[in-house]
């Protein structure tokens, strides 16, 4: 049947005239639909309250982030004692025989992990010694590189590489070095790849081309890593000496 324009408003208009009467006749109805909304109403601005309070309570992200002190060492001959005599037992027991030379060195690869630099620390021109270690001093390494950066971060300090300076060395290469330098021993803990030196007046900066970290003194990287060293020495990761004249910390693995 088609609809026509008066048609459509004739009806509508009954319609309105029939909800109207049945409003008058049972008023309670408009009552309860009104009382519905305002409780939704009320239920609305209560969560928009509650929630409003929750975010002026929650603490922000800096707050989140504790910034932990630097502490360092009391004495740093006094954390860090160990003499030759007392690392080369443990050089002994871990290590391999003692290189004669490069070429003996090519030969024990099986023997031995090459170390170069990679994201947790930096290894300097090595003029007497060549980077090869132990897997189990390999590790340390790494382990120390590691968590010199975990406490740099929670610290709030910008990142930095720690720097080897000396890692395996050959029979040959400790004679020279013996000519030059009256601390270097004969039997030397490097020549059976359990011993490197870490430097402490000295820090690769991580950075990116067009980044400019800011400045950072060596004295507090020194302290930090000293906090990370003497954690690892506590933990009988390995021995550590404190070596004054060579400006490095001399650390083997037991």
């Amino acid at each position: 049947m088609k609809i026509t324009k008066n048609g459509y408003l004739q009806a509508f208009g009954c319609t309105v005239v029939v909800l109207s009467l049945i409003r008058c006749a049972y008023p309670q109805i408009a009552g309860e639909k009104q009382s519905v909304i305002a409780e939704s109403d009320t239920t609305s601005v209560g969560a928009i309250e509650e929630k409003d309070s929750i975010i002026a309570e929650r603490p922000s992200l800096s707050s989140l982030q504790k910034v932990h002190k630097i502490y360092s060492v009391p004495s740093f001959k006094d954390a860090f004692p160990d003499q030759n005599d007392v690392q080369l037992l443990a050089a002994q027991h871990w290590g391999v025989k003692p290189v004669v030379d490069r070429t003996d060195a090519e030969s024990r690869k099986s023997e031995l992990v090459y170390i170069g630099s990679n994201p947790f620390f930096f290894v300097d021109r090595l003029n007497n010694s060549i980077p090869y270690l132990v897997p189990r001093a390999s590790v340390l390494l790494q382990d120390i590189g590691h968590n010199f950066f975990d406490s740099l971060y929670v610290k709030g300090i910008p990142f930095h590489k720690i720097i080897v300076t000396s890692v395996l060395r050959t029979k040959e290469d400790v004679f020279k070095l013996r000519t030059h330098n009256g601390n270097a021993t004969e039997n030397s803990c490097h020549l059976y790849g359990t011993t490197f030196d870490l430097c402490y007046n000295r820090y690769k900066t991580v950075e990116g081309p067009d980044e400019e970290r800011r400045k950072v003194r060596n004295d507090t990287l020194k302290w930090v890593l000293s906090e990370v060293l003497r954690d690892m020495r506590q933990n009988n990761r390995c021995y550590i000496k404190y070596e004054v004249k060579q400006g490095c910390f001399h650390i083997t693995v037991r």
